[in-house]
């Protein structure tokens, strides 16, 4: 890609030239090892993704016995999207200029720990202060994963295979991670088993990953990434307070603070020499392509299936464990679709994956209507098979448009920047879910009402992604 001016010793490459741009300047660094470099950031973001996931089949439990109101319960589900918003695209340019290998082995270190940590949470705050610990070290190792792969994968082929291998084990994560929770019996004792998981992953990527990096020079963007972070959680405590009441003065004056924070950020990103996130990327179709398709992936995809487990254990009366077999039909076809789906890619763009993966997900949320109202789990099975293989195609879409939006050199901040934008998504799509569900005075009209809204923002995405063109996508 050109016309960036960020990173003057970047030059686009041929569909066939490998990319040594990302390649590094210290004798330290070493080639990479393809097969390993896949298997390892794989399984790590699987572990990442059943972190987050935990709370989705013990939230009963988990609030039950930290003693967490209602009103408060938003906070369980979206500390870790928290700090992965806020941290994500830091993390990104941090690994691209200061060492993948280093950033990746660092968050998968800090999330065993701080997993690890919140098993012995004894409140509500210090279990979310927790959470955010954990969404912080995921950023770390999710956003130099991609940064990863591309320098192990540097032709357009093994790219398209690695990162479709890498979205599976997203949706493989999600599948697995309320399956183990549900199966052991404390929800404290999971946080610890996923807490030695990702311990274990740190120690065999500190011996197998090799490193990369791609020097911009400058300092680390901080400013950019206090406020940044700060505007993220003007923004989601305003959203869990509003459910109390929207026209209450702490939420206009939250939201007030989030958008001067916003502006400001966006000042701050125009004028220091190495940005967080280049602001003329957005003029790019590409790059908006993959933005927008992570910022509605959170509001209607991971804001529903977040909070509809618990809704579905208090409205039908299912256990943590029930609750997981029924979303494995759902989590389980996104990771079959998306480990299958780069065999599209030839046929079918990324763009175009992600407007169908949107519509099966719209289609998949309107049959789900009135299941829970009927009291029918069953009723839900055609709208998770719908949603599952729309989830698919969502994740195998966007690390591949993620990655092939920006330079390759600046891999590791196009995956920052398209998680960012997905999970400030997760955290008001989970926020928006539990004020309709609860609001509506009845779990099936709830329920009903955030199937509906989640139906029509995944619409909509559809059809923002399939009118944005190609024009501008980068040689590679």
């Amino acid at each position: 890609m050109t016309g960036t001016g960020t990173d003057p010793t970047t030059t686009d490459t041929s569909a066939t030239t490998p990319d040594t741009s990302s390649r590094t300047d210290t004798a330290r660094d070493s080639p990479p090892r393809p097969g390993a470099t896949l298997a390892l950031t794989s399984a790590a973001t699987a572990v990442a993704l059943m972190t987050y996931t935990a709370p989705m089949v013990t939230l009963p439990a988990t609030a039950a016995d930290l003693h967490t109101p209602l009103s408060a319960q938003a906070w369980l589900l979206n500390g870790t999207p928290l700090g992965l918003a806020a941290l994500l695209l830091v993390a990104g340019s941090l690994a691209d200029d200061y060492g993948r290998r280093r950033i990746f082995v660092s968050g998968t270190l800090a999330l065993g720990i701080t997993t690890v940590l919140g098993a012995f949470a004894t409140t509500t705050w210090l279990f979310t202060l927790f959470r955010v610990a954990q969404g912080a070290a995921s950023a770390a190792l999710l956003a130099s994963s991609l940064g990863l792969l591309v320098h192990a994968f540097p032709t357009p082929g093994g790219r398209l295979r690695a990162t479709g291998v890498w979205g599976a084990f997203v949706s493989g994560g999600i599948a697995a991670g309320p399956l183990l929770v549900g199966a052991i019996p404390s929800w404290r004792v999971s946080y610890g088993v996923l807490g030695a998981a990702a311990l274990i992953a740190a120690g065999l990527g500190a011996r197998t990953l090799s490193e990369s990096r791609s020097p911009r020079g400058g300092r680390p963007d901080l400013t950019g990434a206090v406020t940044f972070g700060l505007a993220l959680v003007a923004l989601v405590a305003a959203l869990t307070l509003g459910r109390d009441g929207w026209l209450r003065a702490p939420v206009g004056l939250l939201l007030a603070a989030a958008a001067v924070l916003t502006a400001l950020f966006v000042l701050v990103e125009r004028r220091t020499a190495a940005p967080m996130i280049e602001l003329s990327l957005l003029r790019r179709p590409p790059f908006l392509a993959s933005s927008a398709g992570g910022l509605f992936t959170g509001l209607a995809v991971i804001g529903l299936f977040s909070f509809l487990p618990t809704l579905l254990q208090q409205a039908l009366g299912l256990s943590a464990m029930d609750t997981a077999w029924l979303f494995l039909l759902w989590s389980g076809l996104s990771f079959a679709v998306a480990l299958q789906a780069r065999r599209l890619a030839h046929r079918v763009s990324p763009r175009h994956q992600l407007a169908i993966g949107f519509a099966l997900h719209a289609a998949g949320a309107l049959a789900m209507l009135g299941a829970v109202d009927a009291g029918s789990w069953a009723r839900l099975l055609p709208g998770l098979v719908l949603a599952g293989v729309g989830s698919g195609l969502l994740n195998a879409a966007l690390p591949l448009l993620a990655v092939e939006s920006v330079p390759a050199a600046r891999a590791a901040m196009g995956s920052g920047a398209q998680q960012t934008f997905r999970y400030i998504g997760s955290c008001a799509g989970v926020a928006l879910t539990i004020a309709l569900a609860t609001s509506a005075g009845a779990p099936g009209r709830g329920a009903d009402l955030a199937m509906a809204v989640s139906a029509g923002l995944a619409v909509a995405a559809a059809v923002l992604v399939g009118v944005l063109r190609e024009r501008g996508l980068p040689a590679r």
